[in-house]
Parts: structure tokens; C-alpha cells; sequence
């Protein structure tokens, strides 16, 4: 990467002046009178020493899907995280600044990790299906959240699955390994694991990452079909993902929040250079 590009992104990703919000204004007003199911306020995140995001103050509506685009290493992901707290698993690692669920903040004394965590669930980069059957993997988070009864669970294993357009796949073998699916059918099962419990806002770190074009396709009509009903989060590298996928886009760099907007204004018209650059591949 050149010198000048650099400078440039440092520049512009230097961070807003004090006092100055770094959601952008027309996010903002594309916000407006839309219901706010999470939202980040001057969200400051360390790794022992080491700072990984500066002063990111964010809003999710309701029911859309809001992708994180950047540069690897640029701390997108480790904001996902912080969305339902899971990097408190990590050792010597600093939170300052709010998260508001619902207008409550979950890095607030008292708060329930294991509820929190079932009301905003999260699908990783790698899909991770426990060794145990198809039907126990959708089931595992109703069981341990005492969330259906024995009689109840059938049902609502299949609900699951239909909602990860899974079931016309996998209902003749729901006692088979979850280990013999294809990629892809796993990455569809550990979405219906997640959507199982009911939560509020769903978290994907990439998801589709690791799959071919076929089995990526699925998972994106997949998304379009789980934003009638739950509130989705996307961090991809794939620009044209991002594009085909969601209604709003934050771009990260540095570990800020250079420029959040309507995916489609982000992409045709971004009000800053480094957005500009990045998606027009100068960089990244």
C-alpha cells in the first residue's frame, strides 16, 4: 500500500473531532422514526494495552440487515463481538462506552450473559455443528434455555429448520450425524441452532467465508427471508455481498467507524475519499 494512501487513511479514519458523532448525518436521517433494536455510544474496546476501536457510536434498526465492511484487521468483527459479549472470553480485554439493547445497556451491572446471549445470537466464520445428531443440534439451545417442553421440541425443531430452508433436506435424516452434512447445510444448521431460541437480533462474523458460490447464494436468500423477523448483523469482506444483502453499510478502518449510510448511498456515493478508494479497490 503506498505512502499516500496511508496518510490518507489515517487521516480519514483519524476519528470525528470531540463532541462530533461519527454516524453520518444521512444515516441519521434514514434512521429517522425507525425502531432501534441495538445501538453503540462512544464504544472504546482494549486488548490489554492495545486499543482496537475508538468512539464507535452506531445505530441497528429493527428488522433490516446492517453489514460491517473494511479491511482485515480493521475491527469490524471485534465490534460484532461486542454486541452480545463474547469477547469477555478473551483475557485482559476493556470495555468503555454503552451498548443498548432495547434501550438497556448490556455491559451493565447485574446483566445476564446466558439470556443476553440467547436474545442475540451469533453465527460464526466456521461452521461449528456439535457431534450430535441434526435434530439434538437444533434442539440444544431450546434444552439448555428450558425453552419447550419434550412434547414441544419436535415442533420447534422444524419450525427452525424451515426457517433455515433446511427442513425439505435433512427431515428424513434428523437422527443422522450433523458431521455428514455438506458445508454449506452446516452453516444452514448452526443458523436454525441460533434461530431456534427466539432471539432478537441474529450476529453472522462471515458466514459465508468458507463456501462456495452455490452454497453462498442459499445463505443470502437465507438473509433476506430471516430479516422479516429478526434484526440481522453481517461483517463480510465481500463488497458485493454486502451490496446484495443489506439496506445499511458501516465501513471500519483502523478500528473506527469512518462512514456509516444506506448501503446503496454508501456504495454509489460515499461522503468520504477513504470509502470512496476502498470500494473502488485503491486498497484492502
Amino acid at each position: 500500500m503506498s505512502e499516500t494512501v496511508v496518510s490518507e487513511m489515517e487521516t480519514s479514519a483519524g476519528g470525528p473531532a470531540p463532541g462530533a458523532e461519527p454516524t453520518s448525518a444521512a444515516a441519521v436521517s434514514s434512521l429517522a422514526g425507525r425502531k432501534i433494536r441495538m445501538e453503540s455510544k462512544r464504544l472504546n474496546f482494549h486488548y490489554g494495552p492495545k486499543q482496537a476501536l475508538w468512539d464507535i457510536s452506531l445505530q441497528i434498526p429493527e428488522k433490516t440487515v446492517t453489514a460491517f465492511i473494511g479491511p482485515s484487521g480493521c475491527g469490524k468483527s471485534t465490534f460484532l463481538r461486542c454486541l452480545n459479549r463474547m469477547n469477555d472470553i478473551i483475557p485482559d480485554t476493556r470495555v468503555e462506552g454503552d451498548v443498548l439493547l432495547d434501550g438497556n445497556d448490556i455491559y451493565g451491572p447485574g446483566t445476564d450473559i446466558v439470556d443476553l446471549r440467547r436474545r442475540v445470537g451469533m453465527v460464526f466464520q466456521k461452521s461449528n455443528p456439535f457431534p450430535k445428531s441434526i435434530f439434538e443440534n437444533v434442539a440444544y439451545g431450546l434444552k439448555i434455555n428450558g425453552l419447550a417442553s419434550r412434547g414441544e421440541m419436535p415442533e420447534r425443531v422444524e419450525k427452525a429448520l424451515r426457517r433455515a430452508a433446511l427442513w425439505d433436506e435433512v427431515k428424513d435424516r434428523l437422527d443422522a450425524s450433523a458431521m455428514g452434512l455438506s458445508g454449506g447445510q452446516q452453516q444452514r444448521l448452526c443458523i436454525a441452532r441460533a434461530v431456534a431460541v427466539e432471539p432478537e437480533v441474529l450476529l453472522m462474523d462471515e458466514p459465508c467465508s468458507a463456501l462456495d458460490p452455490i452454497a453462498t447464494g442459499k445463505v443470502e436468500e437465507l438473509i433476506h427471508e430471516l430479516q422479516r423477523e429478526f434484526t440481522i448483523v453481517i461483517v463480510t469482506h465481500n463488497m458485493q455481498q454486502a451490496a446484495r444483502v443489506s439496506e445499511f453499510t458501516a465501513f471500519f478502518m483502523l478500528g473506527r467507524l469512518v462512514e456509516h449510510d444506506r448501503t446503496e448511498k454508501l456504495f454509489t456515493n460515499p461522503g468520504q475519499k477513504i470509502t470512496e478508494d476502498y470500494i473502488t479497490g485503491r486498497f484492502g
